[in-house]
């Protein structure tokens, strides 16, 4: 009988060992870009959240890179448990710092940069001329990036309504541009698995400069016809390689 008992608890055990494993990554850590806020992973979020995941979405200060980090890495120490670390556009190099954090098992970028240690966001944002369409201004006299309103729609989110792009426009969040300056100190992608999308009508970050950054560091790629806000416009195929990320990166 003790014999039987001690089999059935073993047997217990390893059903739980198994149904964890196949579980994956279940925290997943949303960032933002500049000229937007968290809002915008709203639909990336109901996805994920239907499906058993826990979503945290990260409102970044904007205000520099050691801000930016600072409140990823608050996001992440709240987690029970191994992170998937997902960053939009600058939110890119924010996760390529914030991911050394022990907690991240996986980076997903999305139409994001992705900085090598001692590069800045400014090399990479200057790698291609920018779009007829790309709208960035300079930086004012408080220090700030603003994008310009008649090139809002068609250089930030041309796959969305005009409704939605003049609210986008109207709440977006500036960048401090001392934030491009600041060189990454330690890339995570060089020592954890990432997945990356290019969105191929992107008219803020050259789609091609996505590529050569994705290439270089061997993230696994997936190219989807959409603006530079393909997780707005998007957020079903975006969510499934955010999910593909979360399963794999747990067999790492």
């Amino acid at each position: 009988m003790k014999k039987f008992h001690l089999v059935a608890v073993l047997f217990a055990c390893m059903l739980t060992l198994n149904t964890t494993f196949a579980q994956g990554v279940k925290n997943i850590v949303l960032v933002h870009g500049a000229f937007a806020d968290g809002s915008g992973w709203e639909g990336v979020y109901n996805i994920l959240s239907k499906k058993g995941y826990n979503v945290t979405i990260v409102q970044n200060p904007l205000t520099s890179l050691e801000d930016d980090v600072t409140a990823v890495n608050r996001a992440l120490d709240k987690q029970e448990g191994p992170v998937i670390l997902v960053g939009h556009s600058w939110g890119g190099t924010v996760i390529t710092e914030a991911g050394n954090s022990p907690k991240v098992a996986g980076l997903v970028y999305v139409a994001a940069f992705q900085p090598d240690a001692g590069e800045t966001t400014l090399k990479w944002a200057m790698e291609a001329p920018p779009a007829p369409e790309n709208g960035i201004l300079n930086p004012d006299a408080a220090g700030f990036v603003y994008y310009d309103k008649a090139k809002f729609h068609a250089g930030f989110c041309a796959d969305l309504s005009k409704e939605k792009a003049d609210f986008m426009f109207a709440s977006q969040g500036p960048l401090g541009a001392k934030g491009f300056g600041t060189p990454v100190s330690q890339a995570a992608w060089k020592t954890k698995p990432s997945w990356g999308i290019v969105a191929t009508a992107d008219k803020s970050i050259s789609p091609d400069t996505e590529r050569k950054m994705y290439k270089r560091s061997g993230t696994k790629v997936t190219e989807l016809n959409g603006s530079h806000v393909i997780f707005i416009s998007k957020p079903k195929e975006v969510a499934a390689i955010i999910e593909t990320a979360a399963k794999e990166a747990d067999k790492k």
